[in-house]
């Protein structure tokens, strides 16, 4: 007689799972801290270090959170939430900014279900996934909005969705980006760049 498949609980990168069954594993497993589901296939994230990741990231969260002091009530800032996009994608952001709108994002028993209007992500070079699968997957499910600090480049990508695809945005002549689903949120590339947070937040 045949035994009966005893069920997988193990999650490793290069996977390839579909959403439920990501979701599954991942829950089984608190000791890992961030793994994503992009087009279908697992990333478990590695050791970050502080000048890579950790202190970028903390500007960024500075950057949106100030923003999200001084905007009406209903304006969310997540800060590495799951967000449940599509059958092949389950994605924990670095930053996402987002309010609930018709069509729009909203929370299932403490998920983000659907597009966050506007995602930041802290990528350590071009190479990385978030400018490629990652990408993909956020175009397609209409994030409106993608912020990509290339840590390693020294560059910031800032990705408008038009017609169905990003396009990227460069910076006017005071070197400032605006949001154009968030009025008021503006980013100095250049100060983010080079430390100068306070210059940063004088912007918005």
């Amino acid at each position: 007689m045949a035994s009966t498949p005893v069920k997988s609980d193990t999650l490793e990168s290069g996977d390839r799972l579909t959403r439920a069954e990501f979701h599954r594993r991942y829950c089984a497993h608190p000791e890992i801290k961030k793994a994503e589901l992009v087009e279908g296939v697992v990333y478990v994230g590695s050791p970050v270090r502080s000048d890579m990741y950790g202190e970028p990231h903390s500007d960024v969260l500075t950057w949106l959170g100030t923003y999200r002091a001084r905007a009406p009530r209903g304006l969310h800032l997540s800060d590495n939430s799951t967000v449940r996009l599509d059958d092949d994608n389950e994605v924990q952001p670095d930053a996402a900014l987002w309010r609930e709108e018709p069509g729009g994002p909203y929370l299932l028993r403490g998920y983000i279900i659907g597009a966050p209007q506007l995602v930041v992500e802290i990528a350590a070079s071009s190479v990385s996934y978030d400018l490629h699968d990652k990408l993909k997957g956020y175009e397609r499910n209409g994030v409106r909005e993608y912020v990509v600090w290339r840590v390693e480049d020294e560059a910031i990508d800032w990705l408008r969705l038009q017609d169905g695809h990003f396009v990227r945005v460069e910076p006017d002549d005071q070197g400032v980006i605006e949001s154009t689903v968030f009025p008021g949120l503006r980013l100095n590339v250049a100060r983010l760049l080079d430390g100068d947070l306070a210059a940063v937040l004088d912007e918005l």
